[in-house]
This record gives structure tokens, sequence and C-alpha cells, in this order.
């Protein structure tokens, strides 16, 4: 399933406030047993962002300094 920036923040939002039961973006429901287990969702769906959008083609500048003798 690919995540979304809602579904992070709805699962974040529910820990914040004790709740067990997330609704994510596409209207699926999960009961979660403990706070452990969302923030093993949780990491997942980090983990997925973040892998999307160092692949989306998005590029990053490296800053180095040369020195001489």
């Amino acid at each position: 399933m690919a995540w979304s920036q809602t579904d992070l923040d709805r699962l974040d939002a529910a820990l914040a406030n004790n709740v067990r039961k997330v609704t994510f973006a596409d209207g699926r429901s999960t009961e979660y047993q403990n706070a452990d287990q969302m923030l093993a969702v949780r990491k997942a769906i980090r983990a997925e962002l973040l892998g999307s959008a160092s692949s989306s083609g998005r590029t990053r500048a490296v800053v180095g300094r040369v020195c001489s003798r």
C-alpha cells in the first residue's frame, strides 16, 4: 500500500491523543493493540515517504571545501 503524508498525520494525531483506531486517507480503518504497534507502523510510513521523496527527482546539493597547499 502506498502511504501518504495524510496517513502519517492521522497516525501521529491518534498517538498524541491516545486513540488506537485510525482511519486512513483511503477510508481504511485499523485498530491497533498498543502504542508499540502504532509506532512500528509510523516508522514504516516515514521510511516509505522518505524513500519516495529521495527518488522523486529532487536534487541535492553537496557542499564541500577544497583546500590547496
